[in-house]
């Protein structure tokens, strides 16, 4: 299916100003900063987690984004960072990388756009290294049944808008069901309800 011009040209720019609000940035802060060595980052877009790894101690980044046009802000902001950078234009169900060859996978806010979010997930479990880490943090399923409710009514409409962002995956199901330990993390954080219940951590494969 082709793009429309909203998709194309003016969504990316919107996910970008919406994935950079201060409760977010906060977020990421809690998990990036934790990566090392060689970085196997999904969903990587408009590189917005490049300001918060510490080049100290990550020697090199694969991102992985299926939206090239995205690219472009992610290598402006990997060299500010000063880290090198490599971009995969695909989707993440399946990453051509050796198996076991990152120290660290990175997946935030990406799992409530992913078509198929458990092939994703056991494609990075695949990829990292024995005793390597999965750092997270999405949003997802509330706790609340009148919140979860409206997130069901929401979805249809809100995947619209929001490039086919899910807004009721439940993430530590996901994690669990794709072989991972999770060590997660929850709550919500400023904004809607329905857009603002997270989970973050890390997570070894089991």
């Amino acid at each position: 299916m082709s793009e429309t011009w909203y998709e194309r040209h003016l969504l990316p720019y919107l996910l970008d100003f919406a994935c950079s609000i201060a409760p977010l940035r906060r977020q990421r802060m809690k998990v990036i900063p934790q990566a090392e060595g060689v970085v196997l980052e999904i969903g990587i877009g408009t590189g917005l987690n490049m300001p918060f790894y510490d080049p100290t101690r990550v020697s090199r980044v694969v991102g992985v984004d299926p939206a090239l046009r995205l690219h472009r802000l992610a290598l402006k902001r990997s060299q500010q960072a000063g880290i090198p950078v490599q971009m995969l234009g695909l989707s993440a169900e399946r990453i051509p990388v050796e198996e076991a060859s990152f120290d660290t996978v990175v997946c935030t806010y990406t799992l409530c756009t992913i078509p198929d979010p458990g092939a994703a997930l056991k494609e990075m479990r695949r990829a990292l290294k024995p005793g390597g880490k999965l750092l997270f943090s999405e949003h997802g399923k509330a706790p609340e049944p009148d919140v979860l409710k409206w997130q069901t009514r929401l979805q249809p409409y809100w995947m619209k808008v929001a490039g086919g962002c899910r807004l009721n995956r439940d993430i530590p199901a996901l994690l669990e069901d794709a072989g991972f330990a999770p060590n997660v993390q929850s709550r919500y954080v400023s904004g809607p309800k329905v857009l603002s219940y997270h989970y973050w951590g890390e997570a070894v494969a089991r």
